[in-house]
């Protein structure tokens, strides 16, 4: 059982002081992805370093302002092993100091681009909690690992409810569909998201995309193509 929702670490900057570093609110995600997705046209590894001590500046809005005015503040600030571990917790980018491999390459390996994900959709599910009183107070609150936590806890807590209003008629809803239903709509929904719609399930051949297809070992992109009957 899962008792922690997301990994929280601590950072050294050079003078010593040490910084608690975790995943950034979706406010200052948001900037730092969109900033980070420049990193392909990045042809050295100097290039690709100094790009990630500007995103690493962004993050900084959150963890230390201070340090937020300019890349150099940071690189007079932090050495090169802090800031990949900072950029790894912060938004789940990995760079290993040691690999041979291009620190782009590496970069660019960590999942999904933020442009292709729906976000709108998973974070109006879950305005309908009505905690927040815009989507500015709710990027400013959760991050996204707290967002798709919460939104789980949401569908399953809703599905509850359906089994309970359903055992009063006399209805067991999880032997109707042979496993829980929570979960399925949960699944469904993860497909359609990362699939901006186009998947109509899990078992979709659209759904088998960038992480979803890496943990399967095959999936668009990897072996298996498809054709848009929709265009």
């Amino acid at each position: 059982m899962a008792t922690e929702i997301y990994t929280k670490d601590k950072i050294q900057l050079i003078d010593g002081t040490e910084i608690e570093i975790v995943p950034l609110k979706i406010k200052y995600l948001r900037e730092f992805m969109l900033f980070f997705e420049d990193i392909d046209s990045k042809r050295t590894d100097e290039e690709a370093v100094d790009h990630l001590l500007k995103c690493a500046q962004i993050a900084m809005k959150q963890y230390r302002p201070e340090l937020a005015g300019t890349p150099e503040d940071v690189a007079d600030n932090i050495d090169i092993h802090n800031l990949y571990k900072l950029i790894g917790i912060a938004a789940n980018i990995k760079v290993n100091k040691k690999s041979t491999e291009p620190v782009k390459n590496q970069a660019q390996k960590s999942g999904k681009k933020w442009s292709e994900l729906d976000l709108a959709t998973l974070e109006s599910e879950v305005f309908l909690l009505g905690i927040w009183k815009d989507y500015e107070e709710l990027e400013s609150s959760l991050s996204m690992p707290e967002l798709m936590a919460t939104l789980e806890s949401k569908r399953e807590a809703d599905y509850q409810d359906k089994k309970f209003a359903a055992a009063m008629q006399g209805v067991d809803l999880d032997a109707q569909s042979g496993q829980s239903r929570g979960q399925k709509e949960w699944e469904d929904m993860k497909a359609r998201v990362f699939s901006k719609g186009k998947a109509t399930d899990s078992k979709d051949i659209l759904a088998l995309q960038g992480q979803t297809a890496k943990s399967l070992g095959f999936g668009i992109g990897m072996g298996l193509d498809y054709e848009d009957l929709t265009k």
